[in-house]
C-alpha cells in the first residue's frame, strides 16, 4: 500500500473536466461512478458542454454540472474560481483545460500529463502504455484509479466491473412516448430506432439504401415501427433513407434535442446504429443496440454494455480510421442489410417472449 498523499477528509468540493463528445461523455460514465463511490460525502460537479445535460439530467453519481460553452480558458478559470473546488479531475487531455483547472485554483488537479500540461497539475499521470489496446472506459476509469490510491494508498477501481446504468426519469419517458405517437408511431408496436449518420466521419456510415432495406424488412416482416434520429447535421442522410425506403421511417432526426434523443431511445425497442453516440448512449440505458462497425476500432471504442451487438466484416484495411474511404468502402458494403436484420429479428422475438 502507497502512502496517501491527498487527504479525502479535505475534499469537500469536486470539479470533473468532462469530454467533447456524445460518445465519450457516454464513456465516461464508469469512471464517474467510481469517482463517486471513493468520494461519497463530496460535492461532484460535471464541468461540461451544454449538450451533456441531456445525457447526465437524471444522473444519481453527479450533483451538479456547469456549463464549459463559449469560455475561454480566464472565462472558465474564473468560473472554476467562484465555484471554490477543491478537487479537480481532468478527463480531457488538452492543455487548455489544465490552465483553467490552475487558473480556477483547485488545490488539487489530477490528470494525464499530455500536451506539456504536467506543471499545470498538481498530480500528473503517465500515459498508460495500453492506452491503443484496451477499450476507452478504461482510460478514464485509470485517472480515478490513480486519484483512488492517492487518497488512500490503494485502489480497487480496476477489479470492479465497469457500471452504466445510465437513467432517465419518467416524466422525460412518457414525453418521449408522446413525441413518437404525434411523430406516427403506433406504440402498441415495436419501435426500432435508426441512427444512419455520423457527424465526424462519412467512412463510419453504412449505405443508406441498405439502411432503407432494413427498413422495409423490419416493416413488412416484424411489422416495427422505424424512427430515424440525428443531429440537424445528418438530415440528408437521414432524408436519402426515407426517399430509398418502400415504406418511409418516421424522421426525427434534426427534429429533437439530445435530452430528447436520449429519453426516445429509453422508451425503444432496438436501436440500429453506425459507430456514433446515440449507439453507446442505448447501450448505457441498457437497451439492445446493434452497432455497425467499418473503419473505426470496436476494441476500443465499441459501445461497451453486454446488450449491445457489433456487427462488423473483417477486412484487409480495417480498422483504418480514415474519414473518407479512398477506394470502395469494403468494409461497409459487405455487410448486408440481410445479415443486420437476422439480428434485429433475434432480438425483437426475444423480447416478445
Amino acid at each position: 500500500m502507497k502512502t496517501p498523499l491527498i487527504d479525502p477528509g479535505q475534499i469537500k468540493k469536486v470539479v470533473v473536466r468532462g469530454t467533447n463528445w456524445v460518445g465519450d461523455a457516454v464513456m465516461t460514465i464508469p469512471a464517474l461512478r467510481e469517482l463517486r463511490r471513493i468520494l461519497p460525502s463530496a460535492h461532484i460537479t460535471l464541468f461540461t458542454p451544454e449538450w451533456s445535460r441531456g445525457i447526465f439530467a437524471d444522473a444519481d453519481f453527479i450533483d451538479d454540472i456547469l456549463i464549459v460553452d463559449g469560455a475561454g480558458v480566464w472565462k472558465q478559470g474564473k468560473a472554476l474560481r467562484a465555484e471554490d473546488f477543491d478537487l479537480a479531475v481532468l478527463f480531457t487531455n488538452s492543455f487548455s483545460s489544465a490552465a483553467a483547472a490552475k487558473l480556477g485554483s483547485a488545490k488539487y488537479r489530477v490528470g494525464y500529463k499530455n500536451e506539456g500540461r504536467g506543471f499545470l497539475l498538481t498530480h500528473s499521470l503517465d500515459m498508460p502504455g495500453w492506452r491503443d489496446e484496451k477499450h476507452e472506459i478504461f482510460y478514464y476509469l485509470n485517472i480515478v484509479a490513480e486519484l483512488e490510491t492517492l487518497l488512500y494508498g490503494e485502489s480497487k477501481v480496476l477489479e470492479n466491473e465497469p457500471r452504466f446504468e445510465l437513467t432517465v426519469s419518467e416524466e422525460r419517458k412518457n414525453e418521449a412516448r408522446k413525441m413518437l405517437s404525434d411523430a406516427g408511431c403506433d406504440r402498441d408496436k415495436k419501435i426500432v430506432a435508426f441512427c444512419p449518420g455520423s457527424t465526424n466521419s462519412r467512412a463510419k456510415r453504412w449505405q443508406a439504401e441498405s439502411y432503407a432495406a432494413l427498413a422495409d424488412k423490419l416493416k413488412e416482416e416484424l411489422d416495427a415501427n422505424v424512427v430515424l434520429i440525428g443531429a440537424p447535421d445528418e438530415i440528408d442522410v437521414s432524408l436519402n433513407v426515407s426517399q430509398l425506403a418502400k415504406h418511409p421511417p418516421v424522421m426525427l432526426t434534426g427534429k429533437t434535442s439530445l435530452s430528447q434523443v436520449v429519453a426516445i431511445l429509453s422508451v425503444c425497442d432496438l436501436l440500429v446504429s453506425n459507430d456514433t453516440g446515440p449507439a453507446h448512449i442505448s447501450a448505457a440505458l441498457g437497451k439492445p443496440t446493434l452497432a455497425i462497425f467499418g473503419p473505426t476500432n470496436p476494441k476500443t471504442t465499441r459501445p461497451f454494455p453486454a446488450n449491445a451487438e457489433i456487427i462488423r466484416k473483417e477486412v484487409e484495411c480495417s480498422p483504418c480510421m480514415l474519414r473518407d474511404c479512398p477506394i470502395d468502402h469494403r468494409c461497409m458494403t459487405r455487410i448486408s442489410p440481410d445479415e443486420v436484420f437476422r439480428s434485429a429479428q433475434f432480438i425483437v422475438h426475444n423480447l416478445a417472449e
